[in-house]
């Protein structure tokens, strides 16, 4: 909605409400404010008189209760309105600064589901000369003006590209169109969704583009109204129930008195969610008191049971599902989008976790549950009496990937209070760990809890009127305390209760009472401020993140539905802290820590450059903290620079690991020793709900990344001569020696396009190395090959001796004898590798035999027979212990040719026979034909005498 639609909106809500002002800008993304910009006022109540601005600003209307400011200098500008009855109105002091950056990027998708992919039309669009369809964004096409800014940029230079947050690849544009866009084409993605339109840095008249992070995933299924379906709301006068996508945050649900809304877009667009008739009492659809979105599917909890609703069906889940049929407190999932440890993981991981009274189960994929924890394992764990009253209270996903937190109460007399501990529980090792945590309350309370963005486990906890923190793996606790010193957030909003608490990533934490008062806190801070009142207190109202990652808060009524609008939270902070004289201790607090999530593999290092910038003489420092198994070491390198009154220390931090593979007892044992997930942090010594950013959290993860694999150079799938084929191995070539010959059926598919080679050409695979972003180095760690089907009549060009070997090295052939049990497959790896190159492993041996082992240095070569061709199948293994977690295989085939076939002792004979038969007949018949000439000759004479003539 413009922002002229939603004061008629908030008008018409606020009704007899108390009186407030608010400020908007043409963009929801206030961070280009500035002095180019004009600033639109409005007071809503019935005492208003004028503006009372900083003489630096300039009002259209003073006397207007809606109007508009213009500020010619950057910096702090009070502004407050003068009222009537001798009252005073809320002073806001406005950051209003002299950035270069004004112009914003426009874009639309396009799903292209032939080949999964997305294109993206980007424009540039000037917020104070936009169209509305742009300022409200449903455009489909740049305005006229946004038109001609596109195409002057473009002439001088401009060229945007797509950058993905999570896997760190550009997307390029093409060229601009005669529509005044750009397009980038995109693989459609569930775990790379964030990404930002970046541009060249090309100013017109003085203003450059701001780079945009957007939220773009893969299309997701759309929930339908169905006819006859009847509503799901929240009991009268209860709050609303909201929900949303933990990674697509756009993908928001609310459940009000009224209806139950979703959205895809971050409420730009909406529809109803209602359910069948006959499957729900009327009390049951009225009476929904939780809610989970997942993509796809939505569960509801009511009168104790769990509704599951997908985009075909709607049930009730029970007993088939191995889901509670009643007593259901809650449901929770996971709060961070931290899916990357997910999706590189094989194992089954839960989605949600669902908590009764007695009992805590875990959700999957597929809707079905299994029961992890209840009271009498519970008692049993905890050396509890069997009289202690025990509950569950709460459950709730920590930071950390694989943690589930559950809290619970105890009690031995129950009369006034309880106590409340905490227990997590990791999906890698299945066990519950009691933590340092441990809360008196009165009996009646509960409490919901929250695990902030910290890599050591960062909590808190709240009930109906205060907030109790828990920071730094438990070690500091306290009630969270406002500016006034007073713990009970409800005394100063107006007995409010606290309605939600919401997040983001550089540390912010929102607390959002009932009646709209928000509390402003970062997380390792023990005090909140208090931020400006910016909605009537009688407004229905949530907060959710749009898809630039900006907290907006949405505006229901059952007239209007539910209606969004941007907030300024970093201006209202700002304003808060700049009035209350509050500091940042330190200037700057920078780093190139990008992703979130991390791999490092044996052998590999991780590089990390932080920054801090202080006041001199403050003595503040860079710390780093971990959470988890310590499976790296770390080392550090520190330099200092002191200039203008400010300090500068850099600090460089290495990540790696020592531990060495080569000749362990139980290789898989000290494997899987060193593997894991552990989360690392960068954090100033110290900060303040002033400070930008507090702290950068990521995980590192220590073993096989999934995507990492080998190929042989050349090799492919495709191109191949000819398709699948059957050929036959001679039973003298195979290692096994069977009593028949063995025949194969050649399958493209799984083995790739054979290579041809001449019988004479000595051949060496060239072992690429590849992770999920393509191609990454030739591998020079040994690794070792063999025939899957048995084949032997091949060798190697090098013997043992010739590669330097000091004593016998390893061969196929005495590998088997080793493990005569084992397949072909498992005999020789990275596990049984001993090198031949130390006197004190092995034995001597004969050394004149072939050498076995391959790498891209030793110029080891395969030679084959030179009596006869065939076809050879190899798989590749990757043999150096230190080289990799993953099991390193590949599949290649090399047919060789050339070679005129050895011929069988029964076919020479036989020709022998049938030619010395052919000369013998052949001597015999020219015996006998000579023979007759030789008698013709004896018994004629060569020359008869000629006859005499007879005479007359």
């Amino acid at each position: 909605m413009s922002a002229g639609a939603v004061a008629v909106l908030l008008w018409w809500l606020s009704c007899c409400g108390s009186a407030l002002w608010r400020y908007y800008i043409n963009s929801s993304d206030y961070s280009i404010l500035s002095i180019r910009n004009w600033i639109q006022l409005e007071y809503e109540g019935k005492s208003f008189l004028s503006w009372n601005v900083s003489e630096n600003c300039e009002v259209q209307h003073p006397n207007s209760p809606i109007t508009k400011l213009h500020c010619v200098s950057p910096g702090f500008h009070a502004i407050q309105p003068n009222v009537r009855n001798q009252t005073q109105e809320e002073e806001r002091y406005l950051k209003v600064g002299d950035s270069h950056v004004c112009f914003l990027w426009y874009f639309t998708s396009l799903n292209n589901f032939e080949n999964l992919t997305q294109t993206v039309t980007i424009w540039v669009y000037d917020p104070e000369s936009s169209s509305k369809e742009e300022l409200e964004w449903y455009a489909q096409k740049p305005s006229l003006n946004s038109k001609i800014l596109t195409n002057l940029l473009n002439t001088l230079g401009q060229y945007p590209h797509i950058g993905t947050i999570v896997k760190r690849i550009t997307y390029k544009s093409s060229d601009l169109s005669s529509e005044g866009t750009w397009t980038v084409t995109v693989p459609m993605s569930s775990d790379d969704v964030v990404k930002e339109i970046r541009g060249t840095t090309v100013a017109f008249q003085d203003c450059f583009v701001a780079n945009r992070k957007f939220i773009l995933t893969h299309p997701l299924r759309i929930f339908t109204l169905g006819q006859g379906e009847l509503p799901l709301t929240v009991p009268a006068g209860k709050p609303m129930l909201t929900a949303a996508g933990i990674c697509v945050v756009t993908y928001s649900l609310v459940v009000t008195e009224d209806e139950t809304f979703i959205t895809y877009d971050a409420f730009l667009t909406w529809t109803r969610i209602r359910v069948p008739p006959g499957i729900m009492t009327d009390a049951e659809r009225h009476n929904i008191s939780g809610v989970a979105a997942f993509e796809g599917a939505l569960i509801f909890i009511t009168n104790g049971s769990l509704y599951l609703k997908t985009t075909k069906s709607f049930r009730k889940l029970g007993m088939e599902d191995s889901a509670p049929e009643t007593g259901v407190l809650g449901i929770s999932r996971r709060k961070w989008c931290k899916l990357r440890y997910l999706f590189k993981n094989s194992r089954r991981r839960s989605v949600m976790a669902v908590w009764t009274k007695s009992e805590v189960y875990l959700g999957y994929p597929t809707y079905k549950y299994a029961k992890v924890l209840d009271v009498p394992k519970l008692k049993a764990m905890l050396n509890f009496s069997k009289n202690d009253q025990v509950e569950m209270q709460y459950a709730t996903y920590t930071w950390h990937s694989m943690e589930l937190a559950v809290l619970i109460s105890y009690c031995s007399l129950c009369t006034t209070t309880k106590i409340i501990l905490l227990l997590l529980y990791n999906e890698d090792s299945p066990k519950w760990i009691l933590q340092n945590l441990q809360l008196e309350v009165p009996v009646d309370r509960t409490l919901t809890a929250y695990f902030l963005y910290a890599a050591p486990p960062d909590v808190i906890l709240w009930d109906a009127h205060s907030v109790y923190y828990f920071y730094k793996n438990f070690t500091i606790s306290g009630i969270l305390t406002a500016e006034s010193g007073e713990i009970n957030l409800s005394k100063l909003s107006a007995g409010s209760k606290i309605h939600s608490v919401n997040t983001g990533e550089t540390g912010s934490v929102l607390v959002k009472m009932e009646n709209s008062v928000i509390f402003y806190f970062m997380s390792d801070v023990t005090n909140a401020i208090k931020l400006p009142t910016w909605v009537n207190t009688t407004v229905k109202t949530a907060l959710f993140m749009n898809q630039f990652t900006q907290f907006y808060m949405l505006y229901y009524s059952d007239q209007y539905g539910p209606q969004p609008h941007s907030y300024p939270l970093d201006l209202e902070v700002q304003s808060t802290s700049y009035k209350a004289q509050l500091r940042c201790p330190y200037v700057a607090f920078q780093h190139n820590i990008f992703s979130q999530f991390y791999t490092i593999d044996k052998g590999e290092r991780l590089t990390f450059w932080t920054q801090l910038v202080y006041p001199e003489n403050t003595g503040l420092n860079i710390a780093v903290e971990y959470y988890g198994p310590k499976i790296v070491t770390w080392t550090q390198e520190v330099s200092y620079e002191i200039a203008s009154g400010f300090s500068t220390k850099s600090m460089l931090t290495t990540f790696f690991q020592e531990a060495n593979y080569e000749l362990a007892d139980n290789y898989f044992k000290l494997q899987k020793k060193n593997m894991g997930l552990m989360l690392v942090q960068f954090r100033p010594s110290e900060s303040s709900n002033m400070c930008p950013i507090s702290k950068k959290v990521f995980e590192i993860s220590v073993g096989c990344d999934v995507d990492t694999h080998i190929k042989v150079k050349g090799f492919g799938k495709t191109g191949c001569y000819h398709h699948d084929f059957s050929y036959v191995i001679n039973k003298e070539f195979l290692r096994a020696k069977p009593p028949e010959d063995l025949k194969i059926r050649y399958d493209v598919e799984e083995y790739g396009c054979p290579q041809r080679l001449e019988f004479d050409m000595p051949f060496q695979p060239v072992i690429e190395l590849f992770d999920e972003k393509g191609f990454v180095k030739i591998m020079d760690a040994n690794f070792i090959l063999w025939e899957i089907h048995g084949r032997d009549d091949y060798t190697f060009n090098s013997t043992m001796k010739q590669n330097g070997c000091i004593n016998e090295a390893q061969t196929f052939k005495s590998m088997i004898e080793q493990n005569k049990d084992l397949p072909l497959d498992e005999v020789w790896g990275p596990h049984n590798y001993r090198t031949c190159f130390s006197y004190a492993i092995g034995k001597p041996g004969d050394l004149s035999q072939p050498y076995e082992i391959i790498n891209s240095t030793n110029r080891n070569h395969l030679l084959w027979p030179m009596d006869h061709s065939g076809m050879y199948v190899f798989r590749v293994r990757v043999l150096d212990p230190n080289f990799s977690f993953c099991n390193l295989t590949t599949i290649f085939a090399i047919e060789t040719f050339g070679v005129i076939p050895r011929p069988s002792f029964y076919l020479v004979a036989a020709l022998l026979f049938v030619l010395m038969l052919t000369f013998i007949s052949v001597l015999v018949l020219s015996y006998f034909w000579y023979a007759k000439i030789y008698r013709q000759f004896i018994f004629e004479p060569l020359h008869k005498p000629p006859s005499k003539r007879k005479k007359n």
